[in-house]
């Protein structure tokens, strides 16, 4: 079942697939993306990895294909084992895999053509290239399409706005390659994906107590909030509606926190009422609210490009200055009144005096002779004073494109760890909810260095397992660490050494192997039982997007239930069997799917990204219909946002290729 592998050949011998699945990677994401194609949605996959070891996991003994070999062990094992126990709810408990070839495991040390001949891209239905590198990524895109105008790319690009344009071109080097293709199979031959955009919205809600989770995307705006176990003998307010209860050990201090493997106590995801009913004590997530997005507007400044005085010139300074002119505006009174001068002369020979510009006073009254003395005796007092004005001026200056240093009375933030692709998404995504962040990074030359300048957020050099280097960064006053470094050792290190400091400080943890996760969770809540832990998978919370992808989708968004995801999208209902000709209520099934709002814009109307193309009228309904009556009939032209776990929404994919291969 570990599938077979081999090198690439001196000549290169075509793939024995057809309209395959073709996965080309370098790190864990490429990993579970074969994992979810092949145990998820019952694909025929062939995996293409580097030769040797991860070079940026040096301390692992095992080459990437043999990691691989490993992870396909594992979870083929973990679904005979579920399947022998009559599976655990899910929406089919039948093989989804039988029949299927195992994943097909390749090694080239690049994408290139002969590589993509032994895979078979010529035939494949879709392609994954799911490098680390950017560019690597676009270099083997246009390779591929040049191989095979049809086939279906997913890329993963970290540059948004680079993205936006190469999907563009890969389009229309397709339409002009391939002029019959389908308009529908046309808008998905190219999808690009950033992990680090997937993950990140997750990634931060960790770091918040209660906090709702919101997925934003394609013009839809979901709301869901997660409710704490009532008392005894009730259930928590299910909302819209209640989409998983969370695992019956999550809130004692030695339970475990939910997986696939977590049987009857692990959470539930898209429960009937019969279950919700029955799940007194356990928490909840429910919908909240289901709407149109906002028009997209400027994202809120984050940092303006001038500075205000006050990070030019000390508080002290300031005050210092102000005390001068408030010197100056009482001699000038004084000498009004004394001499009964003009107040505009008198203030004038104030500033002569103050300039030591004035001639001596030797003739005038002593009243004037004293004020001319105060005067000088400011002026000596405003000649330092412009001094350090100056070198404060020069030294906010220079140091403006430097970091900055946590402030000394700082207390509530997030101390965040790693400032690498994954933790500058998680950066920009804190600060955009408007939480004050500090940064803790060992290179100076990170990618995410530059966009905490831009955006004045403190940031502490060094490594984070040296000793004070927390301490610099207020960890003792902090609400929550994210240590989001690419190794788990770091990780875990840092995380020990914070509970060592604060016991209860809410710590999230990025961890790649889920044993190794599982066994820390678990560790650290009997050793804290009153702390919040959390532990989280960047390749395990993106995969299920890119899977989506491949199969010619794009879901809306993902909300990660402990430590499995639950899936947001949009389907057409025409082709789908489960759904058409159904009511709402029957097209509901526990564990699997479940609808949440209908589009009822017209057809001829329709965007793909939800929005709304005309204004409703009283004879005209347009817009999302969330509120919909358990008897309303599913039609054809109907367009569904619905909530899916990985496997019911494999379900629905497959049911509909089915009806179309007829």
């Amino acid at each position: 079942m570990l599938g077979f592998v081999s090198t690439l050949a001196q000549q290169p011998q075509h793939s024995p697939f057809s309209g395959h699945m073709v996965v080309c990677g370098d790190d864990a994401l490429a990993q579970r993306l074969a994992v979810e194609l092949r145990y998820v949605y019952g694909e025929r996959v062939t995996l293409l990895l580097p030769p040797g070891r991860d070079p940026r996991r040096p301390e692992l003994p095992l080459t990437q294909r043999g990691r691989a070999a490993t992870l396909f062990g594992r979870m083929s094992a973990a679904m005979n084992r579920n399947l022998g126990n009559g599976g655990n709810g899910t929406a089919d408990s039948s093989d989804t895999n039988a029949g299927v070839e195992a994943v097909r495991i390749l090694e080239a040390p690049e994408p290139s053509d002969e590589a993509f001949e032994e895979a078979g891209v010529e035939s494949a239905a879709a392609l994954a290239l799911v490098y680390d590198d950017d560019e690597r990524n676009i270099r083997a895109a246009l390779t591929a399409r040049r191989l095979n105008p049809r086939v279906r790319l997913v890329i993963r690009l970290y540059n948004r706005k680079l993205g936006q344009y190469l999907e563009t071109l890969l389009d229309q080097a397709a339409a002009v390659t391939a002029p019959g293709l389908d308009p529908a199979a046309l808008d998905a031959s190219t999808t690009v994906l950033s992990d680090a955009d997937t993950a990140a919205p997750a990634l931060a809600a960790t770091a918040l107590t209660g906090s709702s989770k919101v997925i934003q995307a394609e013009g839809l705006l979901l709301r869901a909030a997660e409710r704490t176990p009532p008392e005894d003998g009730r259930i928590a307010d299910p909302g819209l509606c209640t989409l998983a209860l969370l695992s019956s050990t999550t809130h004692d201090p030695a339970g475990a926190e939910g997986s696939d493997s977590s049987g009857a106590d692990g959470p539930r995801l898209l429960p009937d009422e019969r279950q919700v009913a029955a799940a007194t004590g356990r928490g909840t997530i429910v919908l909240e609210a289901v709407s149109q997005a906002a028009p997209a507007g400027p994202p809120p400044r984050m940092g303006g490009r001038s500075a205000p005085l006050s990070q030019f010139f000390s508080r002290r300074l300031r005050w210092s200055a102000l005390g001068v002119g408030l010197a100056v505006v009482a001699l000038a009174v004084a000498s009004t009144l004394t001499t009964g001068d003009d107040p505009l002369h008198a203030a004038y020979l104030t500033l002569l005096d103050l300039f030591a510009m004035g001639d001596p006073a030797t003739g005038d009254p002593t009243a004037r002779q004293v004020i001319q003395l105060l005067s000088g005796a400011a002026g000596l007092m405003l000649l330092p004073l412009l001094v350090a004005g100056v070198l404060e001026a020069f030294g906010s200056l220079r140091t403006a494109s430097s970091l900055r240093r946590p402030p000394r009375g700082l207390s509530g933030h997030v101390v965040l760890l790693g400032l690498g692709k994954i933790g500058t998404r998680v950066l920009v995504r804190l600060r955009e909810l408007g939480i004050p962040v500090v940064c803790v990074e060992n290179d100076p030359n990170a990618r995410g260095i530059p966009v905490a300048r831009r955006l004045h957020v403190p940031v502490v050099l060094g490594d984070v397992t040296q000793e004070g280097v927390l301490e610099a960064a207020k960890i003792q006053r902090s609400r929550a660490l994210l240590a989001l470094t690419s190794s788990d050792t770091t990780n875990l290190e840092a995380a020990l050494y914070a509970r060592s400091v604060e016991p209860d400080l809410r710590v999230a943890l990025r961890l790649f192997d889920d044993e190794f996760a599982t066994a820390v969770y678990r560790t650290l809540r009997t050793a804290h039982p009153q702390a919040v832990t959390r532990s989280r998978s960047v390749s395990h919370l993106a995969a299920p997007s890119f899977a989506v992808a491949m199969m010619g989708r794009q879901i809306l968004g993902a909300i990660p239930v402990e430590r499995k995801v639950m899936l947001f999208a949009a389907v057409e209902v025409a082709g789908h069997p489960q759904l058409e000709g159904r009511t709402v209520e029957q097209a509901f099934r526990a564990g699997a799917w479940r609808v949440l709002a209908l589009d009822a814009t017209p057809p001829e109307d329709r965007r793909p990204d939800l929005a709304t193309a005309t204004p409703a009228t009283p004879d005209r309904r347009s817009g999302l219909v969330w509120d919909l009556h358990p008897g309303h009939v599913l039609c054809a032209e109907d367009r569904v946002v619905i909530a899916a776990t990985r496997r019911g929404l494999a379900e629905l994919l497959r049911g509909r290729r089915a009806v179309t291969s007829r």
